[in-house]
């Protein structure tokens, strides 16, 4: 018979849509707003993550750090690579990684003739040193970065500039402990100032040239507190953070990720991650629920309709198959709808977003990282893929209720139905 064929089956189907234009045209829109929501959401993630997380390893560590063990958990002067350069040199070379650096970072104790406050150094070569991978770099305001690794250059925040009543050109004193626990102090000369907008890195922070703290601090020629490895998309990190293990083979130095290093960071990430999860699940449920309640009402109302088919030689799995192609059909219109509503946001948010500077003001930070105030959208492929596959799924699964009630229809029943 004509129903053997799985075409006629799908004609059916389409044809039963059909006839009802305006129930299927809102049960498709409400698959579309699924995938706009979902986009909005994920995308909106995606964006604020890795600028997050990109600033974040511009302060220093970089989205892996080669370092001697305990580090991490204690970082003192007193720990440290004997052998940074020939290790950022054994990096460099690697697929998806963009630029390797070997610095110092410690606590130190700023002063000038009438006042002294603690904070925090980190050592660089100005010679290597670029604006894409050093925050501090590309938040100077006033003066330049120090020339000479060797020199007696210091760069300081603003805040801190105007704690210590410091300019351009003047003196600072600053004290730390050199890798044998002796306590020792030099005197460099203002170069520049920087504001980053994090109020705690302006008030406390300085860069100080990595030729000269070497010689201060006993490192020796190639000596650092770590290698900072900057990567090309910071989602390789975990892979990277293997090959980079079996490389260098070494068990006085140790292998972090950003999530290791910035564990803050990440902690704060993945809680708003699982936020953002569960706000997308709920709304897929609404979703879901609605398209089993339109195809459940379709069915009740389409008793006598099956009861006929039933009676003339479709069997009760065609039925079900028949309203599972309808199913199929919705999902597939829902995804095409919202991909059609959701590119011109996508477009406008990926390229102009929304600022809420005002809102926040220019002072916003959160795990001691500068968040962006402006909202944009960015979507990984394997998110659209997720978006995409997790809404047609939740169709076909809110249909498969409807779907085996109707093949459970009896037919002499049926018929009695007006």
């Amino acid at each position: 018979m004509i129903f053997n064929s799985e075409h006629s089956l799908l004609k059916m189907a389409w044809r039963n849509l059909v006839r009802k234009k305006r129930r299927t045209l809102i049960t498709s829109f409400s698959v579309a707003f699924g995938v706009l929501l979902s986009v909005t959401f994920t995308a909106s993630g995606d964006y604020s993550y890795t600028n997050m997380i990109n600033t974040s390893v511009t302060l220093g560590f970089g989205h892996l750090a080669l370092e001697p063990p305990g580090y991490n958990d204690t970082p003192t002067l007193s720990k440290n690579l004997d052998n940074a350069k020939s290790l950022r040199q054994q990096v460099m070379p690697l697929p998806g990684v963009k630029m390797a650096h070997d610095r110092i970072m410690g606590q130190a104790i700023f002063a000038t003739g009438s006042k002294n406050i603690g904070g925090s150094f980190l050592a660089i070569d100005p010679q290597k040193e670029t604006e894409r991978f050093n925050i501090f770099l590309r938040s100077i305001i006033d003066g330049d970065l120090f020339e000479d690794a060797d020199g007696r250059g210091i760069l300081i925040g603003q805040k801190m500039a105007e704690r210590l009543k410091l300019r351009l050109g003047k003196k600072v004193i600053y004290t730390v402990t050199d890798r044998h626990g002796e306590i020792v102090s030099e005197v460099s000369r203002v170069s520049g100032i920087f504001k980053t907008g994090d109020s705690t890195l302006d008030s406390a922070f300085a860069l100080l040239p990595i030729g000269h703290m070497r010689r201060t601090l006993d490192y020796g020629h190639e000596g650092a507190s770590f290698v900072a490895v900057f990567l090309d998309d910071h989602r390789k990190a975990p892979r990277m953070k293997q090959q980079i293990d079996t490389l260098i083979a070494d068990p006085s130095t140790k292998v972090l990720t950003w999530q290791e290093t910035q564990s803050e960071l990440a902690g704060l990430i993945a809680m708003d991650k699982a936020g953002n999860y569960f706000m997308q699940f709920l709304a897929g449920l609404l979703i879901a629920a609605g398209i089993l309640n339109t195809l459940l009402m379709s069915v009740m109302e389409r008793t006598r309709e099956f009861g006929v088919m039933l009676a003339i030689g479709m069997s009760p799995w065609q039925i079900v198959k028949m309203i599972m192609y309808e199913s199929l059909f919705i999902g597939l219109l829902g995804l095409g709808m919202g991909i059609l509503i959701t590119t011109p946001w996508f477009i406008y948010m990926s390229t102009v977003g929304i600022d809420l500077s005002r809102q926040i003001g220019d002072d916003y930070s959160a795990a001691g990282v500068i968040v962006d105030p402006v909202i944009k959208f960015r979507l990984f492929k394997e998110s659209a893929f997720f978006i995409l596959s997790g809404i047609f799924l939740l169709t076909l699964l809110a249909g498969i209720y409807p779907a085996f009630k109707a093949g459970r229809i009896m037919p002499v029943e049926s018929l009695k139905t007006v």
